[in-house]
């Protein structure tokens, strides 16, 4: 059945994704189709251009037979299927059983919204990852739509995704790959719960993020606690609020009549962390929650995540959740291409600070923030101008209890060096504070201004 104008116009609003493709001809459309076999399926749009524009193509008998011959030749041949609307031709592509597929020029897999070649390493990974059950994409009978189903949240993710919404809404959410229509009733992923739900974690409680505000560094002594729950780029909102609430900040004097803050992390490396987190998080896993611990001299992102993780240091092609990861990418949560290490890179060495250590083991998978170089510096030296200034005062009041006051006793009631208390007075005579009368035994001190 052809796709009405209405329908088009909301894919080319959606853009290209894990399933979607456009295409202006058909050079190196094998790649695509073997990606596409290699991953969940999909669509090629042949006759829209990367940019969105539609260009059209000439569809004849001769043209669709070119396209069979090249789905034969892929090894092995993989399924698909035509339909045209107007002068677009749709190739739709199914998920491959047969796995890996293999074109021309190598072997292909979807990241995101492009086809992208793996290397002999990936080659492997792939192989021995292949038969696994991807959670993302399983069915979960027992949600209802439209009674479970959030609209407030999906408005806000079309805003986000900067989409109109053209059309209805099941359509959208077919083609954002979270919802499947069979015998008349729309069933939805556990992606599509995870974003769209009104109460996700009643369907997968699991999902939730912990996070706590330790007073110790050792982790025991807890001051606040919570366990965020919502959609998943609610939570990633949410832990970002705790992270800003608890965040300690310095100043930086330019001169310029508004001084610059100086925050003690780098805030969009720890949200790129964050959405790493609950992208790739091992949702089959039922017993551990992400965790954010704020430390006082760390912030430390605890996920489980079971062998092979390459794919969360952006080492390799490879994605856990490839829904979510495309979902996220469409409202600019996270990088379309697996780069979220490579951000983080970027973002700390921008704001000169620490990249974030990274440890795992068989189960568990930890990223850890230090604080703010700079914003150590800063806080040393405004820590120091206010003791000194406290000292400074307390010279002043005991001075205006007995002017006759020595130095010894000064140091004796403040407990600091002779050394010290001389520092002080010199710089409150320099300041023109103090001022000292008589001589060095017979003298007295006077305060001239405070």
């Amino acid at each position: 059945m052809a796709y009405t104008n209405q329908q088009l116009q909301l894919i080319l609003q959606e853009g290209e994704g894990y399933r979607i493709e456009f295409k202006e001809h058909i050079s190196n459309l094998d790649r695509d189709m073997v990606a596409f076999a290699n991953s969940s399926g999909g669509k090629i749009f042949l006759g829209i251009s990367d940019d969105k524009q539609i260009k059209g193509v000439k569809i004849t008998n001769q043209l669709k037979s070119q396209i069979q011959d090249i789905a034969n030749n892929c090894e092995p041949p993989v399924k698909i299927s035509l339909e045209k609307s107007d002068n677009i031709l749709i190739i739709n592509m199914r998920e491959g059983t047969d796995k890996p597929y293999k074109c021309s020029a190598g072997f292909y897999n979807r990241v995101g919204p492009n086809s992208q070649k793996l290397n002999r390493n990936e080659i492997i990974e792939f192989i021995k990852s292949e038969g696994k059950i991807r959670f993302d994409e399983l069915i979960e009978p027992k949600f209802i739509y439209p009674k479970d189903f959030d609209k407030n949240r999906f408005n806000e993710f079309l805003r986000l995704a900067e989409i109109s919404e053209i059309g209805d809404t099941e359509k959208i959410l077919i083609n954002l790959g979270v919802a499947e229509k069979q015998e008349g009733r729309l069933y939805f992923t556990n992606a599509g719960i995870l974003f769209f739900a009104k109460e996700p974690q009643r369907f997968i409680p699991w999902s939730v993020f912990t996070i706590a505000l330790f007073k110790d560094k050792t982790g025991v002594d807890i001051i606040d606690r919570k366990e965020v729950e919502g959609s998943l780029f609610g939570i990633v909102e949410e832990v970002m609020k705790f992270v800003h609430l608890y965040s300690k900040v310095a100043y930086r004097f330019t001169g310029k009549p508004q001084r610059e803050n100086i925050y003690e992390y780098p805030f969009e490396a720890i949200r790129e962390a964050v959405i790493n987190s609950v992208m790739h998080k091992y949702y089959f896993e039922h017993g551990h929650n992400n965790i954010l611990r704020f430390l006082p001299d760390r912030i430390k992102i605890e996920n489980y995540w079971q062998k092979p993780a390459h794919f969360v240091l952006g080492k390799t092609v490879f994605r856990r959740n490839h829904i979510i990861a495309d979902l996220f990418a469409k409202i600019h949560f996270g990088e379309k291409m697996g780069t979220g290490f490579e951000r983080i890179k970027e973002i700390c060495k921008k704001e000169n600070v620490l990249f974030p250590r990274i440890e795992f083991n068989d189960n568990y998978f930890y990223v850890t923030f230090k604080p703010s170089r700079e914003y150590l510096r800063l806080a040393e030296a405004d820590t120091t101008q206010k003791t000194t200034q406290k000292t400074t005062q307390k010279i002043i009041e005991l001075i205006k209890t007995n002017q006759y006051i020595t130095r010894n006793q000064l140091a004796e009631k403040l407990k600091i060096t002779s050394d010290g208390i001389k520092y002080h007075l010199d710089n409150l005579k320099n300041e023109g504070i103090l001022k000292r009368r008589g001589g060095r035994k017979a003298g007295y001190w006077k305060v001239v201004k405070n």
